[in-house]
């Protein structure tokens, strides 16, 4: 598990393993499976049309599989965003930062190989090993690594459908803030067809990617699908850096079978490889008034991942018509990074790491028919994950030479489930749900800490164990088929983690978060089905939230520990699509106030050795007084709105025109607020357009993202400011065969 805390004072190994959960299939899963999958060309990347469309000219019917059978999002009691590969590219996401301008309530603040992924605040709020991921990602049904290995490029997919709120019972325990689950365009039997697309734009932006999907038998059919990009740095350097300046190289490949002897047999076998090569991450101190991507490095700047995946996906539909479904995954990666974590030209604190990950999954669901007063879901789960921290590989200068702390050894982290749900399906369009899971999860550390200068060595052999039980009950009632009323309550956690001792003294471990969401909502349909309308409301209480402070007893040491009162966390959210003859409309926003209770810490940036306790302070310079502070990434307000227009040209030939526009408010990057140490991360307002010119089989497209030039801060993390995205933009081709 990788260490990303950057701490210049003592580090701490991650016990909380990332213990993944039920691994849930995403929108078309069930129908993949089965071999009637979506259609490929939904992930075909450059395809201008308009995919939120019928052929009647109106919408379409959004399909998901949250609960583990196919339903209609308009008729299912969540809240969740869902879009093609299609509506993806128009959108012009093409990588895990670029969701929150699809999805309101949701923030990705990216400090280079890990992500600090939240969903209504709640996630992954440290950015460091040992507090686990809360927003956990799927890849066709299978729980990818917890927070890190998330730069994959979105290429050749079916859909993503991102959820929000705790998802207790199918997705379990990192799925506190919430899920997203990805699905690959599958192989499927409609003859030998694909695309194949090349992309050029400024910082030398190069692009190639493409898919090919070949029936081989009348009951074997395959797909093959690469991405390659290379980009210049956005960055200029100054210093005596000797390698690194945020220069990208980026190549995947993915090979996949669909096997159908039968109507009630089916597999899909998906293999995935990726190596990214980031450049490392070039930030200046998070106090800098410098431009944002002027920065100087006094280090090697590296960040390389590379990553592997394997999923099988097995159905078998019994006489009876009960399904019995085996998924199972096997993950592999090893990441590399530098960086000078003072961020300056001059000598500071260089660190490096070298982290190997190894994950494997398996879950075996048995699905009633879909029909019936009762219907129900019941599975079980078990993952194990293991890090290995290689001697010589994991190490913080103080500076190189002087005073050098090394770790080495490997952490492994055990995870076992069991979950059900009912579903009783009374008169007048009413369904009342109840669903359980039961979650055990134990992390056994055998890592070692070394400071040679000193002929110092510490072992850290810990255990960290915890169980929970968690879901959701809820009730819906279709009133008539046009609107849909909702009301549930839901639970979620996630799992705690161990502190390395500080000297010679054993800390605790920290605990387990959990969160209860109580929450309603209204699907309308109108016009005839050429508008829809969703909005939600949520009351949370947050419980436990694991935060980096200065040690009450020794502040200018770092310890992870929990909030001792939870947090209240309420809010809105509202989203329309439409088609209105040529033109599509799409806008989403979300309103929410997040509350800490009571909670004093010290801030172990600011100079000061006052001991200060959680509960009652006593408030001072150095220990403050954090009740009713916001949640950490929680802004305020997002909201994104987006509109398309397809013009009829002669020769059969369409001029489709999209812009996006997309705000994400301003958030703390920690809860101290200190605006002068670089915790308030502005306002984010990016606007990006596409102009597709498509005739037969070929589609030329001009895009531009962040066409505003919004110069930003993506995220602050230890003392150290990372710049977002600058305008890009350029021209993509695409063939369609």
């Amino acid at each position: 598990m990788k260490i990303r805390a950057f701490v210049c004072v003592a580090l701490m190994v991650g016990g909380a393993a990332a213990a993944k959960t039920s691994a849930v299939p995403t929108a078309a899963a069930a129908s993949e499976a089965r071999g009637d999958s979506a259609s490929s060309q939904a992930g075909a990347s450059g395809s201008p049309a308009d995919r939120s469309r019928s052929a009647s000219g109106k919408l379409t019917e959004v399909l998901i599989t949250a609960e583990k059978r196919v339903t209609n999002l308009q008729q299912t009691p969540i809240a969740a965003t869902v879009m093609t590969g299609a509506q993806l590219l128009h959108a012009g996401v093409i990588n895990v930062n670029q969701l929150e301008t699809i999805s309101p309530s949701l923030s990705v603040n990216n400090f280079g190989q890990g992500n600090d992924f939240n969903i209504r605040g709640i996630g992954k709020g440290e950015h460091n090993t040992q507090t686990v991921t809360g927003v956990v990602t799927y890849r066709d049904g299978v729980a990818t690594f917890p927070g890190y290995f998330q730069d994959e490029p979105y290429y050749d997919l079916s859909s993503i459908a991102v959820l929000r709120g705790p998802q207790g019972t199918f997705a379990g325990e990192n799925a506190i803030g919430g899920a997203v689950y990805i699905t690959e365009a599958p192989p499927n039997f409609n003859g030998v067809h694909g695309y194949a697309t090349l992309q050029y734009g400024n910082y030398n932006d190069t692009m190639a990617q493409g898919a090919v999907n070949i029936p081989i038998t009348r009951t074997l059919a395959s797909r093959v699908a690469f991405y390659d990009e290379y980009r210049s740095s956005f960055f200029h350097l100054t210093g005596p850096y000797t390698g690194g300046n945020g220069t990208l190289k980026e190549s995947a490949l993915r090979f996949s079978l669909l096997w159908q002897p039968s109507k009630s047999l089916s597999a899909i076998w998906r293999n995935d490889y990726s190596y990214v090569d980031n450049g490392g991450y070039p930030a200046s101190p998070a106090t800098a008034k410098t431009p944002l991507f002027d920065v100087g490095a006094a280090g090697d700047q590296l960040g390389i991942d590379q990553f592997g995946r394997s999923t099988l996906n097995v159905n078998y539909i019994m006489a009876d018509g009960i399904t019995l479904r085996s998924i199972s995954g096997v993950q592999w990666g090893r990441t590399e990074y530098a960086a000078d974590v003072n961020g300056t030209a001059q000598p500071g604190y260089p660190f490096k790491d070298a982290v190997d990950e190894n994950m494997y999954s398996q879950e075996f669901d048995l699905i009633s028919p879909d029909k019936g007063f009762l219907t129900w879901v019941t599975g079980v789960y078990y993952q194990a994950n293991n890090y290995l921290f290689p001697l010589g590989r994991f190490n913080l200068g103080y500076p190189t030479g002087v005073f050098n702390e090394i770790i080495n050894g490997n952490n492994l982290t055990d995870s076992a489930a069991a979950f059900g749900q009912l579903s009783f399906h009374f008169n007048h369009g009413v369904r009342f749900q109840l669903g359980a899971r039961y979650s055990y999860n134990d992390s056994v550390n055998r890592v070692g800490v070394v400071i040679p200068e000193f002929f110092y060595a510490e072992p850290d052999h810990q255990m960290e164990r915890d169980y929970h039980t968690t879901g959701k009950a809820s009730l819906g009632w279709t009133v008539n088929p046009d609107n849909y009323l909702y009301a549930f309550v839901a639970t979620g956690y996630k799992q705690g983690g161990i502190n390395l001792p500080i000297g010679f003294q054993y800390q605790a471990p920290f605990r387990a978060e959990y969160a209860t969401d109580y929450e309603m909502g209204w699907k309308a349909s109108a016009l005839d089905d050429h508008l829809r309308t969703q909005v939600d409301g949520y009351y949370t209480r947050y419980h436990n939230f694991q935060v980096t402070i200065g040690d009450p007893l020794l502040p200018v040491q770092q310890l992870e520990v929990n909030n001792p009162s939870p947090t209240t966390l309420y809010g809105v959210e509202f989203s329309l699509q439409a088609v209105l003859g040529n033109l599509s409309l799409d806008a989403n926003a979300a309103l929410e106030h997040t509350s800490l209770g009571t909670f004093f810490a010290t801030d172990y940036r600011v100079p000061g050795l006052v001991t200060c306790n959680p509960l009652s302070g006593p408030a001072s310079a150095t220990c403050v007084d954090l009740s009713g502070h916001p949640q950490s990434y929680a802004p305020k307000v997002t909201y994104n709105l987006s509109a398309q227009y397809l013009f009829y040209l002669p020769g059969d030939a369409t001029l489709t025109a999209r812009a996006n526009y997309s705000h994400v408010g301003s958030q703390w990057a920690t809860l101290f607020d200190n605006p002068a140490l670089g915790d308030f991360l502005g306002a984010r307002n990016l606007l990006s357009a596409q102009l597709a010119y498509g005739r037969g089989h070929w589609t030329f497209t001009a895009y531009g993202t962040n066409l505003t030039n919004q110069q930003y801060v993506s995220a602050m993390i230890s003392q150290l400011r990372f710049a977002g995205a600058p305008r890009q933009y350029g021209i993509r081709v695409t063939r369609m065969f």
